[in-house]
């Protein structure tokens, strides 16, 4: 997970806003945008290998991030991943 600074902060202030930079870095960084040259959308439909599995359990959690935003039963419990 990206470490912010004190003063830092993140632009955009949607929920589960961090989920989606770390997971927007992560899939810039792999194998699969640098060497492949392919968009990041495109590497998460790849199984080749390319796209590290840190990738993956990202995108399950901003999966279930968003999921918890429409699911009125954790709407007492909070938002996952905040």
């Amino acid at each position: 997970m990206m470490k912010y600074g004190e003063g830092e902060k993140l632009a955009d202030t949607r929920p589960c806003a961090a989920i989606r930079a770390d997971l927007k870095m992560c899939l810039l960084s792999s194998d699969c945008c640098k060497r492949d040259k392919k968009t990041p959308r495109e590497c998460l439909s790849v199984t080749d290998g390319s796209v590290p599995n840190q990738c993956q359990v990202l995108r399950r959690t901003f999966f279930e991030c968003k999921r918890s935003l429409l699911d009125n039963r954790l709407r007492f419990k909070g938002r996952k991943g905040y």
